[in-house]
């Protein structure tokens, strides 16, 4: 956990040297590094209370490629971050791998034919700390969302798109074979016999061939506050085709000054794949949310 908590930031520290937007030739490259921290100390105080550290480090970054007709952009987006309970093992609040590549040809005005490619993962070991905090539930590559598939893009301004790819190819992979075994993240589980003895272990991966919309929009509604969010939409034609997936994510930026602001940000998931337990003891698909306030020092370049 150290060695990687230290690779993510000696990577940020890298990268905030830029200050301005980099052009090399018909590329075109920008990015913002934020810290986001919020700390509580507790002494003597009788209505009790924990001392605690939360900290949410967070890095995107674009580089755009742009000649003629022809494109090819790049989004990258990761963030990490943990809450930190006196002397207790730091507890995970925050982790994300995301890159989306597109290679855009201009049909018309506003129209494009794009090939639209996504990577989603996580850095660290993930767990359910209402049920153990010692037996994980996640981990890099398991799981991993990726897909790729043709489809056409409207752009009417350049603060919102919306892409339809109708032939999109996706796989799940859950590259552990204890989860992978538990049926994990919509995997078909292990097969045992009668005897609970293991027959096979489970595929690591799953297939799905269906359509998928992705819109985007970043627009400054009034000065200094921004809204930016991202909508994704996935019918599996193989599997059940009129349940959708759904990925809706949503920031709202409040800008202070040019280095500090205060962040709203949202994300709700939908899988009907997705088994989720609830305190009750019932299992099944469950609408997944979670929400982020944040006071971020961030640099943008």
């Amino acid at each position: 956990m150290k060695r990687l908590l230290l690779f993510v930031f000696l990577f940020a520290s890298v990268t905030a040297f830029s200050q301005d937007t980099l052009h090399f030739g018909n590329w075109t490259m920008r990015g913002k590094l934020s810290m986001n921290l919020s700390q509580s100390y507790f002494s003597n105080w009788s209505a009790g209370g924990t001392s605690n550290l939360t900290t949410i480090g967070k890095y995107t970054m674009s580089f755009d490629y742009k000649k003629n007709r022809h494109g090819w952009n790049n989004w990258l987006d990761l963030a990490l971050g943990y809450s930190v309970f006196l002397d207790t093992e730091p507890l995970k609040t925050e982790d994300k791998i995301e890159y989306i590549t597109a290679y855009r040809y201009e049909l018309h005005k506003h129209w494009y034919f794009t090939v639209l490619g996504k990577f989603a993962t996580q850095f660290a070991k993930g767990y359910d700390y209402d049920v153990d905090s010692t037996d994980y539930i996640s981990k890099f590559m398991a799981p991993a969302w990726t897909d790729i598939g043709p489809g056409i893009t409207y752009e009417p301004v350049d603060w919102f798109s919306v892409n339809l790819s109708p032939a999109t190819a996706a796989w799940i992979i859950v590259n552990d074979e204890k989860l992978a075994d538990l049926g994990s993240f919509g995997l078909e589980p292990a097969v045992y016999d009668t005897n609970g003895v293991l027959v096979s272990h489970a595929k690591k991966s799953k297939f799905m061939f269906g359509a998928k919309m992705m819109m985007v929009l970043s627009y400054e509604i009034v000065k200094n506050v921004n809204v930016g969010t991202k909508l994704e939409l996935f019918s599996d034609y193989l599997n059940n085709p009129q349940a959708l997936d759904v990925n809706w994510q949503v920031l709202i930026g409040f800008k202070i000054n040019d280095w500090l602001n205060v962040d709203l940000q949202t994300t709700l998931l939908y899988d009907e794949d997705i088994m989720i337990t609830d305190k009750d003891g019932n299992t099944g698909p469950r609408t997944q949310f979670r929400e982020f306030l944040m006071l971020s020092i961030g640099y943008a370049f």
